[in-house]
């Protein structure tokens, strides 16, 4: 079933992060679109309680679109480890808070420890997700997931993108997301297919 098309010109996108609302705003250039990001508006981050990806951008999504009246996309990422029971999953960002701020580096050790006080075999599989919640103000929305399969590689490599990207290789590349171009990056990842489908979705 077709889902319910976007026909206003402003969308406000449910992030205090100036680099995803770049990478977003980018992807959606060619609609001509005033993107506006949380940030701009003061609004407060709200509670992600959920468990999974879509309770938590669904949380984000509606409260963004109840504060402002405007058409809100949220998204909701991680990174699931085959071998830890799909953890880190919604807590992926979690693993890398401090009391002084988020710390990947810490992040990415916890995951490698964790794989190898279990001996798990090699390769160790591993998934990033992204699931985009466009929801309206009159409580309507939609939803598309977007998933890259890959394995974790220990130590990992690279400085460009962010989180836990030097340490996932996708499947069919031999470099990490953290080695690689971040718009090469972009054109293949959960994002990227999660966007495919939102745009398919809302915008074609």
């Amino acid at each position: 079933m077709a889902g319910r098309k976007f026909t206003g010109d402003q969308l406000l996108v449910a992030t205090h992060n100036k680099g995803k609302l770049e990478e977003i705003a980018k992807l959606l250039e060619p609609y001509a679109l005033r993107v506006s990001s949380a940030a701009e508006f003061n609004l407060p981050e709200p509670v992600e309680s959920e468990t999974t990806f879509i309770g938590n951008a669904r949380i984000k999504a509606h409260s963004g679109a109840q504060a402002t009246g405007l058409p809100t996309l949220a998204d909701d990422s991680g990174l699931s480890v085959a071998a830890l029971g799909g953890a880190p999953g919604v807590y992926t960002a979690d693993w890398a808070e401090t009391p002084q701020g988020r710390d990947f580096p810490m992040a990415m050790a916890r995951v490698w420890s964790e794989l190898e006080a279990l001996s798990a075999p090699l390769p160790r599989l591993a998934s990033f997700h992204c699931t985009l919640v466009m929801a309206w103000p009159d409580g309507h929305d939609e939803v598309f997931e977007g998933v890259i399969k890959g394995q974790i590689v220990w130590p990992g490599r690279g400085d460009q993108g962010h989180g836990y990207d030097p340490i996932f290789q996708a499947d069919g590349h031999t470099e990490t997301f953290g080695e690689m171009d971040r718009w090469q990056k972009n054109e293949i990842s959960h994002r990227a297919d999660a966007f495919r489908k939102l745009i398919e979705g809302c915008f074609t």
